[in-house]
């Protein structure tokens, strides 16, 4: 290995040790006592600062906060509604008439408790507004008339239910919000009706989601990494991610489509219908923290506001909360919900590899047998660009002993080495970047398959074989309490994983100056993909596999196979990469960066061309 190769691997090597770890010093597992209070996890909603600004300030008087208006509906006691339908069981409070509990039925959480999305202190999907005495007003802290004769409510099928709550200020002033579920769908219909507060309600209201949805998974970086609120304008797709310690908002106004806010598998979305919105104004606000013993938390409030413009006024929502599935949250317009990766490289995820998936798994039932029948397909699809990269591979093997016999000839001269390996490849057709175009064709194909299975709720808590019970997650086969470099384990599918990628490197790396690659990338992608799901490592290690069988038919088997001599034979085709390095060796040389011995036979050709000049003048005399 040279010294400019070693530079580099070392470079690369520590830069993939420094990345790990930091992520190990913010990633850290759950402690067994959390495990044990896991459905009791509570997340701070603010700051320190403002609870402490609270305590410090209690209010003397209800009057003073709420105003006359209000003040009267802030006490009475807390009533519940209880529904349940064929996908989730619903908590409805008449305080605030809003959501206390909203538990899926076909997810469970990682230490096997139902899904339960709503934070335990925050009521959901509650009003706030400003009256014209100047107070704010949070509807959390009022109590809503409860005139529903049914406490407890089960849905199947086609069936639905209306309840409805009101704030009833006499005089035809009324709040009133209906909400309708129904048995098969994981949406609820929310309206909300303001009459006669021309003179009470300043401005409008706001629909408020106030925080983010509880985490639901074992790794909490990984879920936060993929934590965010996103709003749909007009048709346009925008997302809000708190990176900061501190509050950040952001404030958006024009024709709302949704709004939204998500961890990594759920989310929950407020639709203005009609379908296409209204001109209105949203804002989102968030921040996480650093937990010393699970990670990361991230917290995110959504505030979608409506214009009151007097009168009797009737909006009209679509509240969706449930898993983030590609055909669930399709119906509704919310595909931007579901990670497919970059914008340009989407499409490919969306329309090719995700509906591929989604076709195997039906035609098997079996998600791990599914993704080793996915990498087969994926295999025999990428096979135009992967056999240009195998052939490229093969014909350097064969070039290996002539390069040697170079590199030893001008050991001391990697100027005249380089020009010679030029000449070599030339003779014998050879595309030095014969090998490296083909994977950069699959590049964007690879990143859009990583986000399917890396985002694929499908895979989540599926088990397959032996060790791998859940196949969103990593598949530990050796634990320890610490973190070292980030990880806390090691998985038996990353191994097998880099094990298949030494073997088939191994095939295919001649130059004896890369030979350090074939340890160190695989210890690399050892230490990265332990923290990764084993559904993805298991398509990678199926791949690998397939990728070293197909190099030993190339190298062994194909009756194409080909001999120095069939190379030389073959028409020439001068590459991109040939002529733009012949240019550079004649800007070198026109620039006077000539190699050492040009200086020597260029005076040996001038003197030689001297004395056949002198020998013809004398014949001539």
């Amino acid at each position: 290995m040279d010294k400019k190769t070693l530079i580099g691997v070392v470079l690369i090597a520590l830069l993939m040790f420094v990345w790990m770890f930091y992520m190990g010093s913010t990633q850290q597992s759950v402690p067994p006592e959390q495990k044990k209070n896991a459905d009791r996890q509570k997340v701070e909603t603010v700051p320190e600062e403002k609870e402490e600004e609270s305590a410090i300030k209690p209010i003397l008087n209800l009057e003073e906060k709420y105003g006359k208006y209000f003040s009267k509906f802030t006490t009475d006691a807390e009533q519940h509604i209880e529904i349940e339908t064929d996908y989730y069981k619903a908590i409805i409070s008449n305080k605030g008439a809003a959501i206390v509990r909203w538990t899926l039925k076909d997810y469970n959480k990682w230490d096997g408790v139902p899904v339960q999305l709503i934070n335990y202190e925050n009521y959901e999907l509650f009003m706030r507004f400003i009256t014209t005495e100047a107070k704010k007003i949070d509807t959390r802290d009022l109590f809503f008339s409860d005139k529903n004769l049914e406490k407890n409510i089960k849905l199947t099928g086609d069936a639905s239910k209306e309840i409805t709550y009101d704030l009833d200020l006499g005089d035809g002033q009324i709040i009133t919000k209906k909400i309708t579920f129904y048995g098969n769908k994981y949406h609820i219909e929310q309206d909300i009706t303001v009459s006669n507060l021309d003179g009470i309600l300043k401005g409008g209201y706001s629909l408020v989601w106030g925080n983010n949805l509880n985490y639901q998974e074992y790794n909490s970086v990984s879920e936060s990494e993929n934590s965010q609120t996103i709003i749909s304008m007009n048709g346009s797709v925008e997302t809000f991610d708190a990176s900061e310690t501190e509050i950040e908002d952001e404030s958006y106004t024009g024709i709302i489509d949704y709004v939204a806010v998500k961890t990594k598998y759920f989310t929950a979305a407020i639709i203005p219908q009609p379908w296409q919105g209204f001109d209105s104004h949203a804002s989102f606000a968030g921040y996480y923290k650093n937990v010393k013993k699970n990670g990361k938390v991230e917290h995110y409030e959504m505030d979608l506001r409506v214009p009151y413009k007097g009168g009797k006024q009737t909006n009209s929502f679509q509240v969706f909360i449930g898993p983030v599935k590609y055909d669930i949250v399709r119906k509704y317009g919310l595909e931007a919900t579901v990670n497919f990766g970059w914008k340009f490289i989407r499409p490919i995820g969306e329309y090719l590899i995700s509906p591929l998936f989604n076709l195997i798994y039906r035609l098997v039932s079996n998600y791990g047998i599914a993704l080793i029948l996915f990498a087969l397909i994926m295999k025999i699809l990428l096979y135009p660009l992967s056999i240009t990269q195998m052939r490229s591979a093969s014909k350097m093997q064969l070039l290996a002993p002539e390069m040697t016999k170079i590199r030893e000839k001008y050991k001391d001269d990697m100027q005249k080495q380089q020009a010679e390996t030029m000449k070599l490849y030339q003779e014998y057709g050879i595309n030095p970047a014969g090998g490296c175009l083909p994977m950069l064709i699959q590049f964007p194909i690879l990143i859009s398959l990583w986000q399917v299975l890396q985002n694929n709720i499908d895979l989540r808590q599926q088990d397959f074989i032996l060790w791998i019970t859940d196949l969103s997650m990593p598949d530990k086969i050796v634990s320890w309490d610490f973190s070292f470099l980030g990880l806390s384990h090691i998985s038996g599918l990353a191994v097998a994983m880099s094990l298949a990628m030494f073997f088939q490197q191994k095939m295919t790396i001649t130059d004896p100056r890369q030979k350090g690659m074939l340890y160190i990338f695989p210890i690399m992608f050892l230490l990265i993909f332990s923290n990764l799901p084993s559904g993805l490592n298991l398509y990678y290690f199926t791949f690998n596999l397939l990728g070293i069988a197909q190099q030993i038919y190339i190298n062994k088997f194909s009756r194409n196979k080909m001999t120095l001599e069939d190379m030389k034979r073959q028409p020439k085709k001068e590459s991109w990469l040939q002529r733009k390095m012949q240019e550079a060796q004649e800007i070198a040389a026109a620039q006077g960066k000539l190699p050492p011995n040009f200086k020597k036979v260029e005076q040996n050709r001038n003197t030689n061309t001297n004395k056949s000049r002198n020998k013809n003048y004398k014949k001539k005399k």
